[in-house]
Parts: C-alpha cells; structure tokens; sequence
C-alpha cells in the first residue's frame, strides 16, 4: 500500500474502544474456506477499552490481561499494519481492559480495529476507512464490524455490513458467568449439531431481499427496536449458538431467566457467549436487577446510535 505521511504527527493519544452485542446471530451455511456465512445486527454499547499510543522504534505491547503477546489481536494488527506499509519505526501500545475477555462482546476485535485506527494516525499513513477494513477482515471476522458503527447489519463471515440507523437507545444489563466460551469452540459444536440433525443449512440472501422476506425481516426487527417494541423482538430474536453453549453452560439459561425474573423486558446471549444482555425499561431497574447476579460479572451499559 502506497502511504503519504503529513506533519505534524502526534507524540502520544489515547482512543476508547467500545464492546459490542449481537441483537439477532443467525448462521446460514459452512463456506468452502472454513467459515460461517452468517447475519447479525450488532450493536455498541457504552462499555470500552482504553489504547494508549506512544511513538517508539519498534511495536511494544502493554496489556493489564494475561493475553499472550503472540495471540493478541492488538499485536497482530500492529505487525500486519507495519508490514502492508512503508512506515519502518514502532509504537507502543498499552491496553486498558474492562471488556471481559472470552465474552462474546468483541473486546478482542474492537481493540484490533481500534489498534488500526489509531496507528493510522500515529504514523501519519492516512490511508482510507476501506482500506483499514480490509486489513481488519484479516485479522478477525468482527472486526470489519467495528469500522462501521454503532449499528449495522453484518453478513458474509462478518466481512460486510449495512449500517443502520436507529432512532432510541436501550439500556441493557451485561452479566457474564466466570467461565469463557471459545468461538472457535462453539461453531465446531454448532456444526455438529447441525449434521447430526442432517441440516445441511441454507444460502443467504441478499440484504434487499432480506428488507422484504420473512423469516429474517431485517427492516421489521430495526422498526420494532426503534420502537422499542420488545414483544415483537423477543419473537423474532435468535442466536443459533445460544443452544449449544447452554448444553455446555446451563448458567446461560439461567441468567436469561433470571434477568426476565428480575424486569428484562427481554434477554439473550450476545455472539458465541456467555454473556447475557438483558433489555431493560430504566436504568434503576437495571440496577435492582444487577444485585441478584452475584458472583456473576455484571454492567450496566446504554447502546450507542
């Protein structure tokens, strides 16, 4: 990649990564290179990570988690960065976590984006959102995602999204169980479930045709949100992952029904899992129903639109 470098260039900056919820995760079929054809709406919320910037002669990573440097997204977008450019020097980055790591939230893949967009300024690259896009799609299927936000539509292996634009924001409680959940895990688990069921899965649509058919009604499920119309989105919700992750963890079940117990007007597991978001009327309610979720990681957060 041709790069063009502007002064003057800022020393040190820090910049906020935001986690994300799955509202719906549908799975489509298994493509030839190994992936999941997928469509998700998903969604910011006010909950971030924190990367810090610094010029130096070669990529130095800090991180507050006992993430091996190695598998750290963070590192990886760095190196992959540095090398698709002529820029020769470094940086370092130091990683402030809140976002549980393993949750199903995209901590990992918003700090990867973050990470690009953040060294695109420092070192003066400029290159293009698309192009950052395209570096991020190597890096992780989600992180595409996090170019486009608060709120898209994602399809393919998460590569491409539709922004959407919604008109209210929801105040929801996040409670994870102390254990993680592997993607990688449980796509492998969901598949086979699928062949001992003997479905083999069914193609994708386009996004326009997803605008006018059922059973995924794309532009319906954004109306109801908008409208906070929770009855609707509670029938059409689904995330194809939530069974096999509950066959694993019944936790998962449990806090669903417990934060429906507790005044959710809604409750589901976000991506592979295992946090649970509860959709809730107010804040207070949030707050009475955080207390009866110990030991569990609990926070409350506001989508972002």
């Amino acid at each position: 990649m041709k790069t063009h470098s502007r002064s003057p260039l800022p020393d040190a900056f820090s910049l906020r990564a935001p986690a994300k919820i799955n509202w719906f995760l549908k799975i489509r079929e298994k493509r030839s290179d190994g992936y999941h054809s997928i469509q998700s709406l998903m969604q910011c919320v006010t909950l971030y990570d924190t990367l810090c910037f610094e010029r130096t002669a070669a990529i130095e990573l800090e991180c507050d988690q006992n993430i091996p440097v190695s598998d750290n997204l963070v590192y990886k977008a760095a190196c992959l960065l540095k090398e698709c450019t002529t820029y020769r020097k470094g940086a370092r980055i130091t990683v402030k976590k809140n976002i549980p790591v393993g949750a199903g939230l995209g901590g990992g893949s918003s700090n990867a984006a973050c990470a690009l967009m953040g060294l695109n300024t420092l070192w003066g690259l400029n290159l293009a959102a698309n192009a950052l896009r395209d570096l991020g799609a190597r890096i992780g299927s989600d992180v595409p995602f996090f170019f486009d936000t608060p709120c898209s539509f994602v399809e393919g292996r998460g590569e491409t999204s539709t922004p959407v634009s919604l008109d209210q924001s929801a105040t929801l409680l996040l409670v994870k169980p102390p254990l993680s959940v592997s993607t990688a895990w449980a796509y492998d688990a969901f598949d086979q479930k699928r062949i001992s069921e003997g479905d083999t899965g069914t193609l994708s649509l386009s996004f326009d045709e997803k605008l006018k058919k059922k059973p995924l009604d794309i532009k319906l499920f954004c109306q109801a949100l908008s409208k906070r119309d929770f009855a609707t989105l509670t029938e059409m919700q689904e995330n194809a992952l939530e069974n096999v992750v509950i066959a694993r963890h019944p936790i998962v079940q449990e806090i669903k029904e417990r934060l429906l117990d507790g005044g959710a007007v809604m409750s589901a597991m976000s991506g592979s899992g295992p946090t649970v978001f509860g959709v809730f009327e107010d804040r207070d309610r949030a707050e009475q129903a955080a207390v009866t979720m110990s030991p569990s990681w609990c926070c409350i957060v506001e989508t972002l639109i």
